[in-house]
């Protein structure tokens, strides 16, 4: 008799220690250990173990023991790109470093698992879980036509930030040349580059005054599309430079050349259509600090002057 009471009352203390360990959780806690993966509602063995207060590897023994009541709908191992999406979610350092892959159980496999842990924690966590699983699963067929319009959202929302991050893009291009700014002395293949971007940007024509033009101009010209009219306007014409575009147009292509005393700063105008105001001439760039400027439209009443 002595005994049966002695029994009766470890019983009791155990049942009390299960209750008391169930009590510590709340649905949520359950709830947010749930992951969509492949389609399935599953939960992953580390958190499985820590629910029923056990080690993971315990988990996956009890599960090779039993592998016959283990088919693919009750348990997976995760692969590695779903080991990284997992990680992804998570800021915790837990996740770092080499680590076994999980195993996922489906709301079959968490039913299953409890019946061989042979454990009353486990049973009565594992009735939680599939609890879970059920009030998840009624949550989404109950809202099945709210999660589809939702995905069709977030659909265009994706489609309408490919469209903006088009635009950014094509705003901070390296292509896109700056319409003002300051070279510092020093910056000579900074603004070498600036001119020739800007040539490269004609389509039909492009014309220089510079009163001081030499051969240097002619470089970058050999980058400039095919087709593309070019004016040189300068205050004169030295004998060297005729040889040079000479030797140019004999490989290249022709360039009209005139000499005008009537205009003092350095212009390059682009299709008749966009002006820049340079502060040095095209031979001296980089090599003290100047300014640029883009003037549009105030080009076409320039090339009219100097026609």
């Amino acid at each position: 008799m002595v005994k049966a009471d002695r029994e009766n009352k470890v019983k009791r203390e155990k049942c009390k220690m299960v209750k008391n360990e169930v009590e510590k959780f709340d649905e949520s806690i359950i709830r947010d250990r749930i992951y969509s993966i492949r389609g399935f509602q599953v939960m992953l063995d580390r958190d499985l173990a820590e629910l029923y207060g056990v080690e993971t590897k315990r988990i996956n023994e009890a599960v090779k023991r039993n592998i016959e009541r283990f088919p693919q709908s009750f348990c997976f191992s995760l692969n590695i790109k779903e080991m990284q999406n997992l990680k992804s979610q998570f800021a915790t350092s837990s996740w770092g470093g080499k680590r076994k892959k999980n195993t996922a159980f489906t709301e079959q496999g968490v039913a299953m698992l409890a019946g061989v842990l042979k454990s009353e924690t486990a049973v009565k966590i594992s009735i939680m879980i599939i609890e879970a699983f059920v009030a998840m699963r009624k949550f989404i067929q109950a809202n099945g036509q709210i999660f589809q319009r939702l995905d069709r959202v977030e659909v265009k929302l994706l489609e309408n930030d490919q469209k903006f991050e088009k635009v950014f893009d094509a705003l901070e291009s390296k292509d896109r040349i700056p319409e003002q700014g300051i070279f510092f002395e020093g910056q000579v293949f900074d603004a070498y580059n600036f001119v020739s971007d800007l040539f490269r940007k004609a389509e039909k024509s492009i014309v220089i005054v510079d009163n001081y033009v030499d051969d240097t101009v002619l470089l970058h010209l050999t980058k400039i599309k095919k087709d593309v009219q070019v004016k040189i306007v300068t205050k004169s014409l030295s004998d060297q430079f005729r040889l040079d575009i000479s030797k140019f147009e004999d490989q290249y292509f022709h360039i009209e050349v005139k000499a005008s005393k009537d205009i003092h700063d350095r212009f390059i105008i682009i299709d008749g259509e966009v002006l820049y105001h340079l502060g040095a001439s095209l031979k001296d760039l980089g090599k003290k600090l100047f300014g640029f400027t883009k003037m549009d439209k105030a080009g076409l009443k320039l090339i009219e002057k100097i026609k």
